[in-house]
């Protein structure tokens, strides 16, 4: 066995122990997936372990068809039908109506409040009546996320959150999703290692940071569509060993 394989179980051994804590001390708490490839590695140890954490994923309208023939693939791989949350028409509609449909490459404000309409208030319907939440989100990702912690305390959604993910790695990810024959997005073969709404994401160019295709006329230090921001700011209110 490698050295690779040695870590690549210890990281799956704490993440399957954080994920059945979660559905212990934390019920009912649910998983955010935005299908991406994190996101299934935290669904096929869900399903595979039979836990009772529910699984959503927000259709914001904009998403590659790549990213919607994932849910095909989730439910012919494990017979689950991932839950789906939507914008508000009437919401969208005052969006398109005031600013414009391609509002978001005007402003980051503009961006920020399509991502408010699109993704924020949805998830906020999500993760009403719930302990916590979880999500695939991961410490090596982008400078926005360097203080990445496994659990938090979410005080905006007055829950407990959770990321089961920080200490894997972009190889850990993908070692997991070979070894497992795990679906996942068509997309990633094309260059897109982190996968939004299709106009706000393009492929990235080899040496870029793995989320540089998104939101790619922004500045780094502004890449967040507000789902983990407080008050308009990302920060890590408190973090628990776990």
């Amino acid at each position: 066995m490698t050295d690779t394989s040695k870590d690549i179980g210890a990281l799956v051994e704490a993440t399957n122990a954080t994920l059945a804590r979660i559905a212990r001390d934390f019920s009912p708490a649910v998983f955010a997936s935005s299908l991406a490839a994190e996101d299934m590695v935290i669904t096929d140890l869900i399903l595979k372990a039979k836990l009772p954490i529910g699984i959503f994923s927000l259709e914001t309208g904009r998403l590659h068809a790549e990213t919607l023939a994932v849910l095909d693939a989730v439910k012919a791989t494990y017979g689950y039908e991932i839950a789906l949350f939507r914008p508000q028409p009437e919401a969208v509609e005052a969006y398109v109506a005031q600013n414009g449909l391609n509002a978001f490459y005007d402003s980051v404000e503009m961006r920020r409040e399509c991502c408010r309409v699109r993704k924020v208030e949805p998830l906020g319907r999500a993760l009403a009546g719930n302990k916590a939440w979880v999500t695939g989100q991961r410490r090596a990702q982008s400078t926005t996320r360097a203080e990445l912690h496994v659990e938090e305390d979410d005080a905006a959604h007055g829950m407990t959150k959770f990321n089961p993910l920080a200490d894997w790695s972009e190889e850990d990810v993908w070692n997991y999703i070979r070894a497992n024959k795990v679906p996942y997005n068509a997309l990633h073969d094309q260059g897109y290692p982190s996968i939004g709404c299709e106009p706000c994401t393009r492929a990235v160019q080899p040496g870029e940071d793995v989320r540089a295709g998104r939101w790619w006329w922004e500045n780094p230090d502004s890449k967040e569509c507000g789902l983990h921001m407080v008050d308009g700011k990302l920060i890590r209110i408190k973090s628990v060993a776990a």
